[in-house]
């Protein structure tokens, strides 16, 4: 098995191998232990995230000229460095973060008060995940099928924006591709996906045989998409199908980030690449939504969307599309429990809204989009969005995450 990351020794010139050794060997046993691989000055185009282990004092400048050579292969990658309680490793590593800083170069210092101590361990862990979703990310491919909603008048970055702060390359794809690929597949085809919609279901109110084949021809449209131009996620314009089909994209975008591929609704790029780093960072399926109605003094927030991937929901009926009352809708179930909500926004897409809550209740009010949840927050304040909204959608993933997404955040953007 590959390694989780490559961790290289810093010493002085003139440090010996042997008092080296004595100095790093219980952290390298550590450092591998957790899945690392030693490499040297000689490797350090490894594949993976790279840490310093700073072993002595004196190595300020070394880890410089280090940093320099990794930079060819990894330009964007943060410099971490382990620093110990011995050998002056951390005033070194306190000098080296200082001058990256002045150069605008991203760092950290992760200081371990011994090669034993487990929570500063999972602290190294944590800081590689984070690398590997950093590196997700800039190797990401988001399609934008038809260009953003008219209506997403605050949410619709240019394409070097996007790749310039978070990473994933944009890649356009027009409309009328999606729309002539739907029309070539046959209802035949698409019908044991149609059929295992409905028989998922709890119910099924107003969508036809017609409305269900087509959203299933919708889905294996975008499937094609997703292999045709190697994407990692998409965001479609997608009320073009019901003006233009009479049919939604509902359950395509649900069941493709069911299948791993995240698919983000109107067009959406903001929203899209925070689904995209929420499943990238933690692991989780996210949810994008409408904040539909608000409570200040109960602090509670009321989301809506007419998509939800089904696996984060215990039950679904299917409905029409809420604003058009045509195609297929899904009106999910969300289970009560802990979730976080985040909004990335501004001119740069630099700005960032988190808080945590508690999905208290899900509805089925009639002039809201299907899938409702109620959200009372116990971190942030919804009085927030009204002050300094960052735009209309919600991302939403279950368990609380904020100081995860705020450290990333912090570190990389």
């Amino acid at each position: 098995m590959s390694a989780r990351f490559g961790f290289v020794s810093v010493v002085p010139p003139f440090v010996g191998a042997q008092q080296e050794e004595s100095v790093v060997a219980e952290y390298v046993t550590a450092l591998t232990a957790m899945g690392g691989q030693r490499v040297d000055a000689q490797t350090l185009d490894s594949a993976g995230p790279l840490l310093y282990l700073v072993a002595t004092g004196g190595t300020e400048k070394v880890v410089m000229d280090l940093r320099a050579r990794r930079a060819q292969v990894a330009p964007d990658e943060p410099v971490v460095l382990l620093a110990h309680p011995g050998n002056n490793s951390l005033p070194a590593c306190l000098e080296v973060l200082a001058r990256l800083h002045q150069d605008g170069t991203r760092g950290r210092i992760l200081y371990l008060r011994s090669a034993h101590d487990a929570q500063d361990l999972a602290l190294v862990l944590g800081v590689v995940d984070d690398l590997v979703a950093h590196t997700a990310l800039r190797g990401s491919r988001i399609g934008l099928i038809g260009d953003p909603s008219d209506w997403l008048v605050a949410s619709t970055p240019a394409a070097d924006v996007v790749q310039g702060t978070w990473g994933p390359q944009v890649v356009p794809i027009a409309i009328d591709d999606l729309l002539a690929s739907i029309k070539g597949i046959s209802s035949a085809a698409v019908a044991p996906a149609a059929a295992s919609l409905v028989s998922g279901a709890s119910g099924v109110a107003e969508p036809s045989g017609t409305d269900l084949a087509d959203v299933a021809r919708v889905h294996a449209a975008l499937r094609s998409m997703v292999d045709e131009y190697h994407l990692d996620a998409l965001t479609v314009r997608c009320f073009d199908l019901v003006l233009e089909l009479e049919t939604t994209g509902c359950f395509g975008l649900s069941q493709l980030t069911d299948e791993g591929v995240i698919a983000g609704c109107e067009g959406d790029l903001v929203s899209t690449v925070g689904l995209l780093w929420v499943r990238d960072l933690l692991g989780e399926t996210p949810w994008m939504a409408n904040p539909a109605q608000m409570d200040q003094s109960a602090n509670t927030l009321w989301l809506a969307h007419c998509t939800v991937p089904r696996t984060m929901v215990s039950s679904y009926r299917l409905r029409s599309h809420f604003e058009s009352g045509q195609g297929v809708g899904i009106q999910g179930e969300l289970p009560a429990g802990p979730v976080t909500l985040l909004r990335i926004g501004g001119t740069r897409m630099e700005r960032l809204w988190l808080a945590e809550g508690e999905i208290i209740a899900s509805g089925h009010a009639e002039d809201l989009c299907r899938t409702q949840a109620e959200v009372r927050l116990t971190s942030g304040h919804v009085s927030e969005l009204l002050r300094e909204s960052l735009g209309n959608h919600i991302v939403v993933v279950y368990g609380h995450h904020a100081d995860r997404l705020r450290a990333w955040w912090e570190m990389f953007i």
